[in-house]
């Protein structure tokens, strides 16, 4: 699938597969993956900056983890993005409603449906 398809639902990806627990950047990218059924391929240079302004908004929270003698930075949520998870998850219901009633087709007049 095409980067362009998963913009403007960046920040609600990210928000979603991080609402179980902490992952570190690498872990993000494997649950976006494993859980499209791996239709969504994200890049490193695509979610860092985004884990990097999720941050910056109160939304995330990271901390640095070592295993053995590599470090990493683990996100999670913080209250503020569990509140913007739900409003991004109403928002896309929304969303989803409109565009399937418009691509499904109308019946017509004296169709059954």
């Amino acid at each position: 699938m095409k980067a362009s398809a998963v913009r403007g639902h960046l920040d609600g990806l990210l928000l979603s597969v991080l609402e179980s627990g902490p992952l570190h950047g690498y872990a993000v990218i494997t649950a976006v993956q494993e859980r499209s059924n791996g239709v969504l391929e994200l890049r490193k240079g695509t979610i860092y900056p985004a884990l990097n302004k999720l941050e910056r908004l109160g939304l995330l929270r990271s901390v640095w983890e070592s295993e053995g003698e590599r470090r990493r930075r683990c996100y999670e949520l913080t209250d503020a993005g569990r509140r913007s998870l739900a409003a991004e998850r109403s928002v896309w219901r929304e969303f989803t409603t409109a565009i399937g009633a418009v691509l499904e087709p109308a019946p017509r007049p004296g169709q059954a449906t």
